[in-house]
Order: C-alpha cells, then structure tokens, then sequence
C-alpha cells in the first residue's frame, strides 16, 4: 500500500457401509473443485481488471484526483476509504508492482471456491482498512492493493495449517518459498510505503482463514 504524505463408508442405519452413489464421490468432488477454481480464477481477474480501469480514469481523466478518496489516517470520514483504498493506485508503477503478486496469490486464496473467496477478502478489506487508518498518521491518505496481496498471503499459509487439507498444505508450502520475504513488508522502512496496511493485511488473511475453517464433527451410530 502506498501512503502520500457425507464420506464413503460411513455407518449406515443398519451399521453397514453406506453405498457409493454412481460415478463416485471422488468425481464430484473434483468437478465442484475445477469450477469453484475457474469461479475463483474469473473473479482475481475480474478484480485486477477493475483495478487497471479505475487507474486508467485516474490518471487520463481525473489527473490522480481519485487518490484522495484512499483512507485518511485519524478522520472519521476517512473511514470512508477502506473498501476504496485497495482499488486505488499511485500511479501505474505502483499497480504494476501489485498486479502479479496479487494475481498469484488471489488464484491461490481463490482455488477453494468463489463463496469462501469472498468472505476473505472482505475480511482482509476490513482488517486491513481500520488497522491503517487506527495507527497510522493523522490525515496521511493510504491508496493501494497490498493489503489484499499480504492478506492472501497470509490466508493461504494459515489455511492450510488450520484445515489440514492436502491442498491446503501444499499451496501454503509453495506460497511460502515464493513469497516469504514479503514479511519483511510488516516493518517499519521506506517512507511513504504503508507498513500499516502490510500488517494489518497479514492479520486480517490469518483471522479469515481462522473464521473460514472448515469444522469436522463426529459422527455416531443410530
């Protein structure tokens, strides 16, 4: 962010295993998982999209004008930022630098469907946005998408840490040794980069994969 100044074998009622239904459940699960992911994937792309527009009308039509609308440190009104903020740039260098992690990272928060998706990113948005405009400076207007791309972060580590799925597991792994030095964003260095909205993105994506897990009950014989 930039600141300017059912599973097969299961007891049947009987105690005998329950029938697999035609096709198998293997195969249903892996259709609904291919279209969750493309759902996912088209929506990354369809936020990234929105982004790039919005820059575009920035800088050809409003001259940079919009920027003002990013979250203002300390001003109530400026609370009015927080769900803009992600989608608002300091120049097209600075989208530039988020697009690509933001792609990877969003297909991968994404790979588990559209629904869950969601409710992370507005979990991110949310965390994220309050925490900077708590901490930092007053009236210091913060614009960009690097809450979102350390929030996703964050979301695909701890996800698979609390869901224990395989998938889980590895997309964590391979986010990890792509991206692990991006920690080092949650530290106070360069002026002018928001090292507010990098924390905060992080706790956010860790409190959503915490609030998104998937909960396992134990089943009993009847």
């Amino acid at each position: 962010m930039y600141q300017h100044p059912g599973y097969y074998g299961s007891p049947g009622y009987h105690g005998r295993p329950t029938p697999r239904p035609p096709g198998g459940y293997g195969r249903g699960r892996s259709g609904g998982l291919l279209a969750g992911a493309l759902g996912g994937v088209a929506l990354v792309l369809l936020l990234i999209g929105a982004m790039w527009i919005l820059e575009i009308l920035d800088q050809l039509v409003f001259l940079g004008q919009l920027d003002h609308y990013g979250i203002v440190g300390g001003d109530p009104e400026g609370l009015l930022g927080v769900p803009l903020a992600p989608f608002l740039h300091a120049g097209f260098g600075h989208l530039m630098a988020n697009s690509l992690p933001l792609l990877v990272l969003g297909i991968m928060a994404a790979i588990r469907g559209v629904g869950r998706f969601i409710a992370a990113s507005l979990i991110i948005v949310l965390v994220s946005g309050v925490g900077v405009w708590l901490i930092t400076p007053p009236y210091v207007v913060t614009v960009g998408a690097s809450g979102l791309v350390f929030g996703y972060f964050g979301y695909v580590v701890a996800r698979g840490l609390f869901d224990r799925h395989s998938l889980d597991i590895a997309l964590g792994i391979v986010v990890v040794v792509l991206y692990s030095s991006l920690l080092w964003g949650v530290l106070p260095g360069d002026p002018g980069v928001s090292w507010q909205g990098h924390l905060f993105g992080l706790v956010g994506g860790v409190l959503a994969a915490w609030l998104l897990r998937r909960r396992t009950f134990a089943r009993g014989d009847y």
